[in-house]
């Protein structure tokens, strides 16, 4: 496999910029596991050649730099430093204070907050002590529900926050599927709520952070904006910032943040970062994950380069150019269109009886790795769905522009229009290969 340096964003900086293949540690770590442990060490190794060989359309999934990867691999990993950063409940935390402190450092300047919290393990325990700061169990929460684009840990009955809190939904406009302010105004002013949620997991288009913070100040709740699919658009201008809107906004650090997996949340008002502290540690999690908090530490400062702006207004040029692509083609996409890294495919116009569920499998068999999901009021259900999630983080960092995602277009409809005919998946699996090649991952 080569090791050539490729260029991406219109850069060719190496530190933001990505090898192919795996690099020398990667391979070394593969050579150390075949001796160590040699099942562990195929599972890697398969796992490495799926990733390389194949397209990434998940909207909610990054490659991430080599660096960031191996710093989850490192020393931090070996200790136990529960509580924050001079405050610890263990001896030998010198250098894990530096390094929490320094990706707190970071986390503000990106987000132009005063406080941050590292600490959350994920997207979910970040909304965990959000909702522990800002209510008590039984309060009122409203927010959009999974459904129509919301997120699991924003009210569904079987998660924590529909099963300790009350949950008023808010939809979308029927006719246009998107945010009716004038609505979740109406349905606010009506239940009261302590909380008002913004930001989800399936909403192609902007967000009006201000005018939701105005229905909240009507009602007296606060304005919690989970950011975890556009944070990274939010740190650079592309999308606009929750603050100073936002009371608290929490946010996953992967997706188009291009950090490790975890979590964060962040507010400017110093009596809630008090709140919020406490329910992060005890509250709600034990010791944290320090070799993660250094890796997030290192994505932040790639995310403060001017290349980080150039990679995220690059992911939505190619998102817009891939949605109208698939329109050409006879799809439908929820809301008419995009405003940022995803695109809520309605495959029905353009089949059916196609479902997201036979064209998740197929495409995967062809390279293409996407997730169903559920469109506005899809009739099937939430295991079948009527619609493709597809983003394009991933491959924009990769190096993919807007030329290339035409191919991307003529590969989901050819498979997806064949019904996953053998001899058409065998065609495109193959020119993936050849794309893959020309595009090589980060690592």
């Amino acid at each position: 496999m080569s090791t050539a340096t490729k260029t991406c964003c219109g850069t060719s900086d190496s530190s933001s910029c990505h090898t192919d293949s795996l690099d020398s540690m990667g391979n070394g770590l593969l050579e150390l596991l075949r001796g160590a442990d040699p099942e562990v060490g195929r599972i890697l190794g398969a796992e490495a050649d799926r990733q390389a060989t194949t397209l990434e359309l998940i909207a909610s999934e990054n490659h991430v730099s080599s660096a960031v990867m191996h710093t989850m691999g490192s020393w931090m990993t070996n200790k136990y430093a529960e509580g924050y950063p001079g405050k610890r409940y263990y001896g030998g935390c010198e250098f894990h204070d530096q390094v929490e402190t320094l990706a707190i450092e970071r986390a503000k300047q990106l987000f132009g907050c005063q406080f941050a919290n590292v600490q959350p393990h994920c997207g979910a325990n970040a909304n965990i002590a959000a909702f522990m700061a800002l209510m008590n169990p039984g309060d009122t929460v409203l927010s959009l529900p999974i459904k129509s684009g919301g997120h699991l840990s924003h009210g569904l009955k079987v998660n924590f926050s529909g099963t300790f809190y009350t949950v008023a939904d808010y939809g979308l406009d029927p006719q246009t599927e998107l945010l009716d302010y004038d609505e979740i105004e109406r349905i606010a002013t009506e239940c009261q709520p302590k909380v008002i949620i913004c930001g989800y997991s399936a909403y192609s288009r902007a967000i009006d952070f201000a005018r939701f913070r105005a229905i909240a100040d009507k009602v007296g709740a606060y304005l919690m904006a989970d950011i975890a699919h556009i944070a990274g658009l939010c740190a650079t201008g592309v999308h606009a910032s929750p603050f100073p809107h936002a009371h608290v906004a929490t946010t996953t650090t992967h997706k188009t943040l291009r950090g490790p997996r975890g979590g964060m949340v962040m507010t400017n008002d110093q009596a809630l970062a008090t709140k919020i502290d406490r329910k992060v540690f005890p509250g709600s999690q034990g010791g944290p994950l320090m070799h993660v908090i250094a890796a997030k530490a290192v994505a932040f400062g790639e995310a403060l380069k001017p290349e980080f702006k150039a990679y995220c207004e690059q992911v939505v040029r190619n998102s817009r150019v891939l949605a109208k692509a698939l329109t050409t083609r006879g799809y439908r996409l929820c809301s008419g269109g995009t405003d940022n890294h995803l695109m809520l495919v309605d495959l029905r116009t353009r089949d059916a009886e196609l479902t997201g569920a036979d064209a998740e499998k197929w495409l995967e068999k062809a390279g293409i790795i996407c997730n169903k999901n559920g469109i506005p009021n899809d009739p099937r259900s939430p295991v079948v769905t009527s619609g493709l999630r597809l983003g394009t983080p991933a491959i924009t960092t990769r190096g993919l522009r807007e030329t290339d995602m035409e191919s991307v277009a003529g590969w989901l409809d050819a498979v997806m229009g064949s019904k996953g005919d053998a001899a058409t998946t065998a065609r495109v699996r193959e020119e993936i290969r050849e794309c893959c090649s020309r595009f090589p991952l980060p690592h």
